[in-house]
This record gives C-alpha cells, sequence and structure tokens, in this order.
C-alpha cells in the first residue's frame, strides 16, 4: 500500500492564494488528492476554484477534517507555519519551502519527533503515490504504478530516474523526497523502514548525493534491518570539494560526504549503485 499519502490524505494548503501555492494545490487536486482546504492569514472566507481559504490551519482541521498540510509559505514564515500545523493536529507535513535556517529546522525537528509526526523537508518535491495521491510539486505524468519504492534528496533526479523505470515498463509504489537541506524531518532510515514493512514495496531505489552522512548511516540500515532489495544512485561524483552544488546540504567537507565514499560504504553492504541515473533504473529491472 502506499506510504507517506494515501486515499485517506485530506490536505491543506498553507499559502495557497499565492502563485506556487495556488498551482500546485489545484495540480494535486486535478491528480485526485483530496485537497479539502487552504490557508491564508486574512483572506478566510474566499476560495481557490472551490477549495475554500481559512485563516488557521486549526479552522481547515476543524471546518474540513484536514489530516495533512503541505506548506508554500515564504521562508521567513515558514517555520511558524510548520508549528501551526503540528499543533493543529496535522499528522503529515510537506514543506516545499526553500531556505529556512539549519538552526530552525533543529528545533522543529526536536518539536516534531516526540509527537510522531511525519514531516518531508523541507526543500522537498513531496510526495507521490501514483494513481492514488500526489502533495508537492513531483510531475507525476512521467511515473507508472508499480511496486518498487523510490527515496531521494533530488527532486529532478527523482523524476529521471521515475521515467527511466516506467520506461522499462516498470512503476513505483510510492516516490517520497526528503528534501536537501541539511537538517530535515524524516532521513532515508526513516523511509526505508516504511518501505520495508510496505507489502506492496518489492524493491527501493535510494537517490542519495554529496554532503553529510545519511547515505553511509542508510547503509548499515539496510545491511542490518532490510529484506527488501535496495539499488541507489549518489549524485555529485565530480563535484569540488567545498562548494554547495544546488542543495544547501551537498557540500563536501575534506574528506567526508564525498560521493565516492558513499557508494563505496553502500556497496560494502551490498547494495549496487548506478553509476548514472539510468544505469541504476537498469539495476533496479535486474533486479525485479
Amino acid at each position: 500500500m502506499p506510504i507517506i499519502v494515501t486515499s485517506e490524505t485530506r490536505l491543506v494548503v498553507q499559502g495557497i492564494t499565492g502563485r506556487e501555492g495556488s498551482f500546485h494545490a489545484l495540480r494535486n487536486k486535478a491528480y485526485g488528492t483530496e485537497v479539502v482546504a487552504g490557508v491564508t492569514p486574512g483572506k478566510g472566507g474566499q476560495d481557490v476554484e472551490g477549495v475554500p481559504v481559512f485563516d488557521t490551519v486549526a479552522e481547515a482541521v476543524e471546518r474540513e477534517d484536514a489530516n495533512t498540510a503541505m506548506v508554500f509559505v515564504p521562508p521567513p514564515f515558514a517555520a511558524d507555519a510548520i508549528y501551526e500545523a503540528v499543533d493543529a493536529g496535522c499528522g503529515t507535513v510537506i514543506c516545499i519551502t526553500e531556505g529556512i535556517p539549519a538552526h530552525e529546522m533543529l528545533r522543529i525537528y526536536n518539536y516534531i519527533r516526540p509527537r510522531g509526526v511525519t514531516l518531508l523537508g523541507p526543500n522537498c518535491p513531496g510526495a507521490l503515490s501514483p494513481g492514488v495521491a500526489n502533495v508537492g510539486i513531483i510531475p507525476a505524468q512521467v511515473f507508472a504504478q508499480g511496486r518498487i519504492g523510490l527515496v531521494s534528496r533530488s527532486g529532478t533526479l527523482t523524476y529521471q530516474i521515475g521515467k527511466e523505470l516506467a520506461d522499462l515498463g516498470l512503476g513505483n509504489s510510492t516516490i517520497v523526497g526528503i528534501g536537501g537541506d541539511p537538517v530535515v524531518g524524516m532521513s532515508f532510515i526513516d523511509v526505508l523502514g516504511r518501505f520495508e514493512a510496505d507489502e506492496g514495496t518489492d524493491l527501493v531505489v535510494m537517490v542519495g548525493e554529496i554532503g553529510g552522512d545519511e547515505e553511509e548511516k542508510a547503509a548499515a540500515f539496510i545491511a542490518e534491518q532490510m529484506k527488501t532489495p535496495v539499488v541507489a544512485y549518489i549524485a555529485g561524483f565530480q563535484a569540488p570539494p567545498g562548494k554547495t552544488m544546488g542543495h544547501a546540504g551537498a557540500i563536501i567537507s575534506g574528506s567526508s560526504g564525498t560521493a565516492a565514499a558513499k557508494k563505496e560504504a553502500l556497496e560494502a553492504h551490498g547494495v549496487k549503485v548506478g553509476s548514472s541515473p539510468t544505469e541504476a533504473a537498469q539495476l533496479a529491472a535486474k533486479a525485479m
């Protein structure tokens, strides 16, 4: 069955009256996601093409039974938007916003974990369960429904590998973008654990990138905790040390966080790593 977003998802979009918020909210709705409300303070009582707008998330939860929040709020206010969604009772929060300071995310992380809240992002493309629900900015049309889980720090590489899998006649159970910032709500391990428990997932593709050590931690988890096979791709083999490459978390410090080191750690734990997105998809096809 799908993870993160399902047929039970009832979505409230924070920042729905903005250009990006309204565009993607309506795309998600057109896909079949139950977009039940939007929130923009001071604009309660309006609507966005039939989606009612409220002043607070608490009102959206009370009036429309929203259980999932998507954050399209500018960076200076995005942290407060996450707190508001959690305090209103949303069990899942997907933060698309980029640019939230890392120290603020550390506070949010420590606030949500004891409460059992699922947080994707910030700086993430969201989650897609093909044929069921799409919450975020993922171009659902390039993905097919199937039994391969996909978890990634990168948005565009996720889309490419999903298209490569579809071209090979394969599909995905759920696609999860965890975000490219140094501090995010869900780690690779968190998502891999959910895929391991999912009867609808037969294999997982993990897309990592330079920076940090989350891929190395995931490699140990895969070896110790997972029976579901995993293949991987790591972006950034040509990245110069000390230079941020696209994502705030994609930076090599000394010899730490390199693509080569991550590839070595994964392969040492039995995970095959493709040299390109195309090869990663081909490895997944062979393993199915």
